[in-house]
């Protein structure tokens, strides 16, 4: 892909950052207040992106078909990364949790908050969005399930109550009827569509609006030396795509699955993975670093990335 159009997508991220950061540094926003924007953008922000993803398409059956596709394509590449990572931590993963965050930030992609935006730009005028929404709802699921259970050493949270009774899950109830129905969210005298389309757009703002506030509040020298930090941004952002692209090839599916595949690997590490040690009181600050270092390497990373596949 066009590497002067990739950089400058993922430069208009960074910039997005710039008032986060200055926000906190000038005392404008306190720290204790950044809890309060991410939850606008978990509980509001991201089910309208949801909404405005699967709302940006058609139902049609070759499309469902392919999305299904997708949806199994990314679960069972999670799954093996995760398996993997897992293994090379081995047995330190029950008494460190630095190390199961580790995991899960190696796993867990953002592509959601950074993705979609990437895909507008990279592929307009596709059902990029649609795949994309499949990650996502691949992701969630398995972030809430999953990822609770490895955070906390605790099987009891991969169960099917964890899947259904999540934010990013419970949206679907809304987005697939309509979908399938091929209801479309405009309704005559009341525009649904923009006010939930004008929602979707502040995820990628918001989200790095965010990350550029909690940015301002850690030690640059410490972020930049947390060792598990490298580990799970190099899987993320390097080893993941790669890994997806690999798999692509003997398989004979759409370019256009092959694309936003590697597109949405290449994302850094997802906010999710900073909600759930934050609500389960276990690897803040491990997770909050994970997100932040993996977001600013992959200004680099994928931009180059891209060029090579």
């Amino acid at each position: 892909m066009d590497f002067g159009i990739t950089a400058g997508a993922v430069l208009v991220m960074l910039i997005y950052a710039v008032p986060g950061f200055v926000l906190v540094k000038t005392k404008a926003v306190k720290e204790e207040h950044i809890s309060s924007f991410a939850k606008v953008l978990l509980y509001v922000c991201q089910p309208c992106l949801t909404m405005y993803q699967f709302n940006s398409v058609t139902y049609e059956k070759e499309l469902f078909k392919n999305m299904l596709l997708f949806f199994g394509i990314c679960t069972a590449l999670q799954i093996v990364i995760l398996a993997a990572v897992g293994a090379v931590f081995g047995k330190r993963l029950r008494g460190d949790v630095g190390a199961r965050i580790a995991v899960c930030a190696s796993v867990f992609g953002n592509v959601g908050y950074f993705g979609v935006p990437l895909l507008e730009k990279l592929l307009p005028g596709t059902n990029a969005l649609a795949y994309s929404a499949m990650f996502a709802v691949s992701m969630n699921l398995m972030a809430w399930t999953l990822g609770c259970a490895l955070i906390t050493c605790d099987k009891k949270y991969i169960k099917v109550k964890k899947l259904v009774l999540n934010p990013a899950t419970l949206v679907l109830f809304v987005a697939l009827p309509l979908f399938f129905t091929g209801t479309k969210l405009p309704i005559e005298g009341f525009d649904l569509g923009g006010i939930v389309s004008l929602l979707a757009k502040m995820t990628a703002p918001l989200c790095m609006l965010i990350l550029g506030m909690r940015l301002a509040t850690v030690s640059v020298k410490e972020l930049f030396s947390n060792g598990k930090c490298y580990v799970s941004a190099a899987v993320k952002l390097v080893i993941f795509p790669l890994a997806a692209w690999a798999i692509t090839l003997p398989l004979n599916i759409p370019e256009l699955l092959k694309q936003v595949l590697c597109i949405t690997c290449c994302c850094p590490t997802a906010s999710v993975v900073l909600n759930l040690s934050e609500l389960f009181g276990e690897g803040q600050k491990q997770a909050a670093d994970s997100v932040l270092l993996s977001t600013i390497f992959c200004l680099l990373t994928i931009p180059v990335i891209l060029l090579i596949l």
